[in-house]
């Protein structure tokens, strides 16, 4: 199993997914030419242009970018695809999607079966058991929770541990402490932006100039920087 897991698609002084585009060269290799898109998170963006604005920036690199809404049967499309990319937007329309297209579990099992996974945002918080760490509202219905179920602990995309002054709603070690609390067993990342995450089969390591920080139910969190080994979180 192959997985590249990135927080967010832009910083500051890069543009769209700029900043990734060596670790998705490095990720994808020279035998990788045709990737699967799914555009399902995008809401307030035409699925087409969102296929166009990432297509420009992966054809730059001999990449063949389709997106997998133009297929009646997306399974079609998965079947002509070299790999898989997963865009951000709304974690809960991307899910309600998924289950809907049948997509969960075909992209589970190609997944399991060796073909790579490329996601940011919303794309990586789907590889999780469940979408219960997004930032999202819940603008839809996602008839389950359930997401791919690719790692065994849940991410918290665009993870921020610090708010603006005045501020007085939940921060987000708040909204995490509540999800430990009612769910003691499982293990939550939060990604800073900038930073991603690597899967090579049984190994996992971090990559951005920003450390991850680890909660679990009942002890401090930690910080982990990219110096550190993350495969014992899978």
């Amino acid at each position: 199993m192959r997985l590249l897991l990135l927080s967010n698609s832009k910083i500051p002084g890069y543009d769209y997914l700029e900043y990734a585009i060596p670790y998705f060269i490095d990720f994808l290799g020279k035998n990788i030419k045709n990737i699967a898109f799914v555009p399902f998170a995008g809401v307030t963006i035409g699925w087409d242009d969102y296929e166009a604005k990432v297509k420009a920036v992966f054809s730059k690199f001999g990449y063949n970018i389709f997106s997998l809404h133009h297929f009646t049967n997306p399974e079609e499309g998965m079947e002509q695809a070299d790999a898989v990319a997963v865009g951000g937007g709304n974690t809960f329309k991307l899910v309600h999607d998924l289950h809907k297209t049948g997509l969960t579990k075909i992209i589970h099992d190609k997944v399991l079966n060796g073909m790579p996974y490329m996601g940011w945002s919303a794309g990586s918080n789907v590889t999780c058991p469940t979408l219960r760490t997004t930032n999202d509202m819940p603008i839809i219905d996602p008839n389950g929770f359930e997401t791919l179920n690719l790692i065994p602990f849940q991410i918290n995309p665009h993870y921020l541990d610090k708010n603006p002054e005045g501020f007085g709603g939940e921060t987000r070690d708040d909204r995490i402490k509540e999800f430990l609390e009612l769910n003691k067993d499982i293990t939550v990342v939060g990604l800073r932006e900038g930073t991603l995450l690597r899967i090579e089969e049984k190994s996992m390591k971090l990559y951005g100039e920003h450390s991850a920080r680890i909660f679990k139910y009942g002890k401090n969190f930690i910080e982990l920087d990219n110096t550190a080994d993350f495969s014992f979180l899978l």
